[in-house]
């Protein structure tokens, strides 16, 4: 079977995580071996990094100091991780990858863009996701739904940022997956779980 690397990109609260292993269960069941992880984080040195971005003061970095780390941890993760991982031919399912930088720095932080292309070819090279599923939401629901969560309250750095930055990265998404519609595919959030599993699974049915 072909080599998969499919990433789940969309705001707080969207349901990503859900439905990240709503697919893996999915997946498995149609004879692949699967891999889920995670960005920022998916190794102990990412994990660290992930811990100072998404806990503290809202204030605490630049976006521009953001973005380097979040690809800090990123090439970690790609070099012991995910490269790895498709190498042994495994499915990588990741929460959050390379457009989530983009589009929380760049689109919504007003980190340079061209700084982030940068980056990005330098770490990711060729390893982009083969898809990538974006989850759409009105971002004042996302939030009310991430504020719900009773396990998320020592990440919850981001969603601090006010409703104006959540509307900027809806977006930011937006406009990444207009730029890139063969590798992005839109799902609404809105719907119920079973509903969005169903859209999931028919698109990414559709890769394979």
């Amino acid at each position: 079977m072909p080599e998969l690397f499919i990433t789940f990109e969309g705001g707080e609260g969207s349901g990503k995580s859900t439905q990240i292993r709503r697919l893996a269960v999915r997946l498995e069941a149609a004879g692949r071996n699967v891999l889920v992880t995670r960005e920022p984080g998916g190794t102990p040195e990412a994990e660290a990094i992930r811990s100072l971005l998404v806990s503290g003061d809202v204030a605490r970095w630049t976006p521009k100091s953001e973005a380097l780390l979040n690809y800090a941890a990123r090439e970690q993760h790609l070099v012991q991780v995910i490269r790895p991982a498709l190498a042994a031919g495994q499915t990588v399912l990741c929460d959050r990858f390379m457009d989530s930088t983009r589009a929380y720095q760049g689109y919504a932080g007003g980190c340079d863009l061209a700084f982030i292309d940068a980056l990005e070819k330098a770490v990711v090279g060729a390893t982009r996701p083969t898809l990538t599923i974006v989850f759409d939401l009105d971002p004042a629901i996302g939030l009310a739904r991430a504020k719900s969560r009773g396990d998320a309250v020592a990440e919850d750095r981001y969603e601090r940022k006010g409703l104006a930055f959540h509307q900027e990265l809806r977006e930011g998404f937006l406009d990444i997956l207009r730029r890139e519609p063969k590798r992005c595919r839109l799902v609404d959030a809105s719907q119920d779980i079973e509903a969005v599993a169903d859209d999931v699974w028919s698109i990414v049915a559709g890769a394979f």
